[in-house]
């Protein structure tokens, strides 16, 4: 009776680590599934979500007859100001305009403060009804930038361990949170991601006050940190650029 008793509770005990298995996989596919996007907006009263990836953008809403609608997707519209960017998609039964524009926006139900504010023109080919919503949207950063990456060369010059304080600078970024934290060389760093297609900026950068050597190169490499515009990943390397060219080379380490 005893051997029955713990074949019981061991059964019940499998089952239900099974079930908790597809939990947490639907949740890492559903963060990994917004990577494959380049832009996602959202809104509320009522609740609605755009999701603009290379080959298709997908709208989900509570709209009556809106619930999900599938287009493929198009180049953005270049206007004369280079904070608007908008996107014309269409299909059988709808035209959307999108519009896109470069102005902090919080949400109004969790009062996350997003850097796009996104409106969308909906029109219903078959009665021509029309309807206006506005929220909140980001870029999805490149998840290939979610990593630590150590410090190797800063402006044309190879940097080693005794050029600096304590240990080699480098940065730890959070591509789903848009942060990054660090060491620059004699000081703790931290500070944000501005992140766009094919563009990359680290802004709001603040360190600990720790008094330096001069010869260790955390100003000029903070201050180059902030200069840099593009980016490149390639053979574990990240390479940061800005209009005058390469400027900082770091090398991913795990």
């Amino acid at each position: 009776m005893k051997k029955i008793f713990i074949l019981f509770i061991a059964s019940i005990l499998l089952i239900s680590c099974k079930s908790l298995v597809p939990v947490k996989l639907e949740e890492t596919k559903s963060e990994y599934d917004d990577y494959n996007y380049l832009f996602i907006a959202r809104g509320n009263e009522p609740f609605w979500e755009v999701k603009i990836g290379a080959e298709q953008t997908v709208f989900k809403s509570l709209l009556p007859g809106a619930e999900k609608i599938v287009f493929s997707s198009v180049e953005t519209i270049t206007t004369a100001n280079a904070n608007v960017k908008i996107y014309k998609l269409s299909n059988s039964n709808y035209n959307f305009q999108i519009t896109i524009l470069k102005k902090e926006c919080t949400t109004t139900m969790s009062g996350i403060m997003s850097p796009y504010s996104v409106q969308i023109l909906i029109k219903k080919t078959a009665t021509n009804q029309v309807e206006n919503i506005e929220g909140c949207g980001h870029y999805v950063t490149d998840y290939r930038l979610h990593d630590i990456w150590v410090l190797e060369e800063l402006n044309g010059k190879k940097v080693a361990i005794s050029d600096v304080s304590k240990e080699l600078p480098r940065i730890e970024i959070n591509a789903s949170k848009n942060e990054f934290m660090g060491f620059g060389g004699c000081n703790s760093i931290n500070g944000r991601l501005f992140y766009e297609k094919d563009s990359l900026r680290f802004t709001n950068v603040t360190s600990t006050m720790m008094a330096c050597v001069p010869s260790n190169y955390e100003e000029e490499f903070l201050k180059t940190l902030q200069t840099t515009t593009q980016y490149f990943i390639g053979n574990n390397r990240l390479s940061l650029s800005d209009a005058s060219g390469l400027r900082l080379i770091f090398r991913k380490v795990d």
